[in-house]
């Protein structure tokens, strides 16, 4: 798990990210401070996300965006409205309409 956490701090840089146990199924908690050592961000993930490369980089993903959001550079009803053009284009390609 410390490989994990120094994977985790190296992508959310300048952040410091670490694990702590979170459930009875092997939940983990990561926690997500900045360079004062406060407290940014905290999410429960499950142990396969942290085992499978491709949940993990989901996980990361989501980190970034919620960091984004922290530090007031996104807007989550921004996040809503990119989520609604990228659906209409997907159902619009898929119809054949583009």
């Amino acid at each position: 798990m410390e490989n994990i956490s120094l994977l985790l701090s190296e992508a959310l840089t300048p952040y410091h990210a670490s694990l702590g146990a979170a459930g009875s199924r092997g939940e983990c908690l990561v926690t997500l401070k900045d360079a004062a050592g406060t407290v940014v961000l905290e999410r429960v993930v499950s142990a396969e996300q942290l085992r499978d490369k491709r949940l993990l980089t989901d996980v990361v993903d989501g980190f970034h965006r919620d960091l984004l959001i922290a530090e007031g550079r996104l807007e989550p009803s921004m996040i809503a409205a990119l989520r609604h053009v990228a659906s209409s284009r997907a159902f619009t390609a898929s119809a054949g309409f583009v």
